[in-house]
Order: C-alpha cells, then sequence, then structure tokens
C-alpha cells in the first residue's frame, strides 16, 4: 500500500525589514523643498452696506427695500463679471431717545450688507463707482484672493517637490554617490496668503458713503490688483547609494 505523503503549507516569505532610520547598507537622505510664487489674483471681493433711516419703522422699510433692489439690479446689469452675489445681515433697529425716563423712539434705521465676488477686473472701478454713487450705499474693498482651485498652487507644490529632488541630489553628489529610492514624500503644507483686512485699509483703502451727490459723470477710480503670495513645502526621504568614505 502507498502512502500519499502529506501537504506541506507553504513557506511564508521573510519580510523585508524596514529601517526607517536608514543602516551603513541602505543610507537615507531627508530634504525639504520649498516654493514661493508671487501672482496675479483671480478675483475680487467688495462688499455694499445699504441704509435707511426715517421716523417711521414703514418708511424706513420701504425705503431700504427700494435701494436694495436698485442696488440688486445694478449688480446684475454686469452678467457673468459677478461671479457671486450674496445677502448678508439685513437689520432694522429702533434709535431711543437719550433723555427722559420714558422708551420713547426718535427713529429706525434699516441695513442690508451685500457681498460681491467680481473675475473682471477691467470693470471693476466701474461697478464699484457706480454703486459709490447710489443713494446712502457704503462700499468696502476690494480685497483680491486666488480660487481655492487656482492651478498656481499645483505649480507651487510641483516645484517644492523639484528643489526637494535637487538638494537631495547635490547631497548625494557630495558623497560621490547617487540616490537609490523614495522613501517618502510629505506635503507639509500650501499657503496663500491674501492681503488682510487691516493692511489693505493702509495699502489702498476704498469705502464710499453716497447721498445723492452728483457723480454721475465721475471716472471710474483707477484700481490696481495686489499680487498674491503662495507658499509651498515639502519633505522627502530617499535611499542612497552606499558611498565609499574611506
Amino acid at each position: 500500500m502507498t502512502e500519499t505523503p502529506t501537504p506541506q503549507p507553504a513557506s511564508t516569505p521573510t519580510p523585508t525589514t524596514h529601517h526607517p532610520y536608514g543602516t551603513p547598507d541602505t543610507p537615507h537622505v531627508t530634504v525639504r523643498g520649498q516654493a514661493h510664487l508671487e501672482v496675479d489674483p483671480e478675483t475680487a471681493h467688495i462688499t455694499v452696506t445699504v441704509t435707511a433711516r426715517s421716523t417711521d419703522r414703514r418708511t424706513t422699510l420701504d425705503d431700504l427695500t427700494r435701494r436694495n433692489t436698485t442696488t440688486l439690479d445694478l449688480i446684475k446689469s454686469y452678467g457673468d463679471t459677478i461671479e457671486k452675489l450674496e445677502t448678508g445681515t439685513l437689520t432694522i433697529n429702533p434709535e431711543l431717545t437719550r433723555h427722559g425716563r420714558a422708551e420713547r423712539i426718535r427713529a429706525y434705521h434699516g441695513h442690508i450688507q451685500l457681498t460681491l465676488t467680481i473675475n473682471d477686473f477691467t470693470t471693476l472701478g466701474e461697478l464699484i463707482t457706480r454703486l459709490a454713487d447710489q443713494e446712502l450705499t457704503r462700499i468696502d474693498g476690494p480685497w483680491w484672493s486666488l480660487r481655492p482651485t487656482s492651478p498656481h498652487h499645483a505649480t507651487a507644490r510641483s516645484q517644492a517637490v523639484r528643489e526637494a529632488l535637487q538638494r537631495a541630489r547635490e547631497y548625494a553628489e557630495a558623497l560621490d554617490t547617487r540616490l537609490g529610492a523614495l522613501l517618502e514624500l510629505s506635503d507639509t503644507g500650501t499657503h496663500h496668503s491674501p492681503l488682510t483686512r487691516a493692511a489693505f485699509a493702509e495699502s489702498m483703502p476704498y469705502a464710499a458713503a453716497a447721498g445723492g451727490a452728483d457723480t454721475a459723470d465721475a471716472a471710474p477710480i483707477n484700481l490696481e490688483p495686489v499680487r498674491q503670495n503662495i507658499d509651498a513645502q515639502v519633505e522627502a526621504s530617499f535611499t542612497l547609494i552606499p558611498p565609499a568614505l574611506g
């Protein structure tokens, strides 16, 4: 009688030991790559505040509604130039008399705030001038920025990676060897630094409160876009072909 051999389990391959800090046989080099770009902005943002005031609450509301409609019609007449239009806060609040014990209302104040994102800078000055010509309307801005999906962000990251690779090669050449393989690449951050509200107020402010002045023939205000800063940073680790240090 012939015995059937018992099948043996397949041998498990020995896992390769990973040395995160390198060994004499597989030395590592870790470098940092950085990139800084200064680019033109892609959008401008302004805030429009429409105001109404009267001793009668209904009159205040009616005036505010009328001025808001007029302002919205003007803004929408610019079509695709307006990338985003949003209504923020709306307030109607009474103003009490300062003297006397009774709570008497002196007047009613109404405010509506609109925020605009504009993508065509050639008409921006004209739009701001026309908005400032509206009754009791305040303009704040513009503030410049890049879109979150701007290709400039990818360009900065690519440049940071190339700098890290170049720096690692320079270290390898200094040791009279060359790079082996990429072990790790870490994105330590891509930062876009738009101009803040306070800094903008010091550099190039434009805020207007129009009260019915005759500015029909006013020329569009000349605005110079503020260039935007993008910073990218990566860390990369490579293996080195063991150098001959003797």
